[in-house]
């Protein structure tokens, strides 16, 4: 079965949700990303995506305290990203409790030094972040867009060992409209052994089985979670099942 992972996105230690990734369509909705960390917990996840939004926006890791906080105070697998630029945010990060990284930008930007993380750490620990619009890869905190093509730029890190992606269609996120299924299955298409996160757009558990029958393996789920249009009871359901 399809694994849901939920998200929590921080901005100033708050959690947040933007929709495609326009930092002024911030809405908060929690002071404490604690407290929804707990709730997610007692909802019987297991797994927790974590964004720092202001990393992503500043090119270096900035809320590594939010993240200490999370992993000491809950047993969740968390997997964290945004802005990690350099071997020194990879560092905080894990040290931090982060089980795995996610880099993006620096994929695009910097070749020899996400390379190094993925020999230094190996493909269970180390994520690779391709985020697209109009099917190319877009960088720091999706406020710019690469002319790398995703299909191909995922097919290169898979070349050298990655095994796990985490894909974002930026126009689905935060939409609540459905997720790029063309996306995910253009990518299986062409590495179906692909640990694939697919990110973005999901508005329901309809959706969620629409990519289990695609055969993605796992999704981050956000907004609809906030916007209770994917209940905590519904997901505790959904957890029971995975049992």
């Amino acid at each position: 079965m399809i694994d849901i992972i939920p998200a929590i996105d921080i901005i100033g230690g708050k959690c947040v949700r933007l929709s495609r990734g326009d930092y002024d369509t911030q809405k908060v909705y929690n002071e404490e990303p604690l407290d929804m960390a707990h709730a997610l917990e007692d909802a019987g996840c297991t797994l927790l995506h974590l964004v720092d939004l202001d990393g992503a926006k500043s090119k270096h890791i900035v809320n590594y305290r939010t993240l200490e906080k999370i992993a000491t105070h809950t047993g969740l697998h968390i997997d964290f990203g945004g802005g990690l630029k350099s071997d020194e945010d990879v560092h905080i990060a894990l040290e931090s409790g982060a089980e795995k990284v996610t880099g993006g930008s620096i994929a695009v930007s910097d070749h020899a030094t996400f390379e190094g993380w993925l020999k230094r750490y190996g493909p269970d620990v180390i994520i690779l972040g391709a985020d697209a619009r109009d099917g190319k890869v877009s960088t720091n905190g999706w406020l710019s867009d690469s002319h790398e093509q995703v299909v191909p730029f995922i097919k290169h890190y898979a070349s050298l060992g990655v095994t796990q992606v985490i894909s974002t269609d930026i126009e689905k996120d935060g939409m609540l409209q459905g997720p790029s299924l063309e996306l995910y299955r253009s990518i299986l298409a062409e590495l179906p052994k692909l640990r694939l996160i697919a990110s973005g757009g999901v508005s329901s558990l309809d959706d969620v089985y629409a990519l289990e029958a695609i055969k993605v393996p796992a999704v981050i789920v956000g907004k609809a979670i906030y916007e209770h249009k994917i209940t905590l009871h519904d997901l505790e359901k959904f957890n029971q099942q995975q049992q």
